[in-house]
């Protein structure tokens, strides 16, 4: 009994001695803190600012407006410019088409005018035709021998003989075979479109006329295309211009991430241009942790080591990865993250340190300067931790 006391006695000492030594030579930062990169806002025109009443630290979604940019004096000369001479082509584009269309009711009233020319032409040419076809038949019938000059010139009233040409029926037989020839063949033509006779063309005036204004029709259908290419091009150069006033004449100025409203750069009202910074945004998809350790531990560390941080005052614990080693006196590091270090913490050793897990938690996706410590070896007591 008295050496099985002894016994565990002796193993409570070692224990204690495990823990303590464990606990005392594990490695641990001295102070760790959530850090994340600083955004700058900036003009992106020349002009008057005017931000909206928020408070210092408050929530900003991404694309959310942050401030608002307005430039009255930007050039607009060219945009009207094109403007205007957008107008001239709308303008010749409707003349063009109410001449077409004035153009088109012409043409349609000459084609109807010609097609009745053509029908009562014809008509001419076949009752023309079919009396002298009787005339010749009447002269057949009783015979060029016993034609009387009457006869002759009741069968040929158009009388075309030559001066001092005789009266005899055997010419006004000829005349009449003539006539039915001629008046066929100028039957056939007219019928085929084509109009013989003296002293006029191959068809009627209306029908000239017609065919002068299809030509014009053709030309201003052209022309009408080639105002509207022309137009179209000048829609496009519209645009092109419009967006350039418009981007210079300025506008909202969205949130480019979502984050803190850190610090104000510039008043409401005040006169800014181009590039000059309006507010710094934390960017809160870009959290980490930055600590400072001793040499000793320091010299122990490289870039892809795994780590704990376990923020102060809660009992979570964090998994991470070490992503830089700045050595010591690393001030220039954080001129673009929101916390600065303190003079203790630049006369250590500093190490950056990304922690995933800290975007998922609802208290600490964007708490910017809370505290913590970091471990880099298990310690005897990482049990007894996660339970309390």
């Amino acid at each position: 009994m008295k050496y099985s006391r002894l016994l565990i006695g002796f193993i409570a000492i070692a224990l204690a001695l495990w823990i303590i030594i464990g606990e005392q030579m594990s490695g641990a930062s001295a102070n760790a803190f959530v850090n994340a990169r600083l955004v700058t806002v900036r003009s992106e025109v020349a002009g008057t600012v005017e931000m909206p009443v928020r408070s210092l630290g408050s929530r900003i979604g991404e694309g959310e407006r942050v401030a608002t940019i307005t430039d009255p004096l930007v050039d607009r000369v060219r945009l009207n410019d094109l403007v205007m001479e957008r107008s001239f082509l709308s303008s010749e584009a409707l003349r063009l088409e109410a001449y077409q269309k004035s153009t088109n009711e012409i043409l349609q009233s000459l084609e109807a005018r010609s097609e009745r020319y053509t029908e009562n032409r014809l008509e001419d040419l076949r009752i023309r035709l079919e009396h002298a076809r009787a005339r010749l038949s009447l002269l057949e019938e009783q015979g060029a021998g016993d034609a009387t000059p009457a006869t002759t010139d009741a069968v040929n009233p158009d009388n075309g003989r030559l001066p001092g040409e005789p009266q005899l029926p055997a010419l006004a037989l000829d005349y009449a075979r003539e006539r039915v020839e001629v008046l066929e063949i100028a039957l056939r033509a007219a019928e085929s479109g084509v109009f013989l006779g003296d002293g006029y063309n191959d068809a009627p005036n209306a029908e000239q006329r017609a065919v002068e204004l299809r030509s014009e029709v053709a030309a201003t259908e052209a022309a009408i295309a080639d105002v509207e290419r022309r137009k179209t091009a000048v829609d496009e150069r519209v645009g092109r211009e419009r967006q350039r006033v418009n981007g210079l004449t300025g506008g909202d100025i969205l949130a480019p991430v979502t984050g803190l409203f850190w610090e104000v750069m510039a008043a409401d009202g005040e006169h800014l241009e181009r590039g000059d910074p309006v507010l710094k945004m934390v960017d809160c998809g870009s959290l980490m942790v930055n600590l400072s350790v001793s040499e000793g531990i320091y010299n122990t560390l490289e870039v892809g080591q795994t780590a704990e941080f376990r923020p102060l005052g809660g009992s979570d614990v964090f998994d991470g990865t070490v992503t830089r080693l700045a050595g010591a006196g690393a001030a220039t590091i954080y001129r673009n993250l929101a916390v600065a270090p303190s003079q203790q913490h630049l006369e250590r050793y500093d190490v950056t340190l990304l922690v995933p897990g800290l975007k998922d938690d609802p208290e600490l996706s964007c708490a910017i300067g809370r505290t913590g410590r970091v471990f880099f070896d298990r310690r005897p007591l990482d049990w007894l931790r996660r339970i309390f």
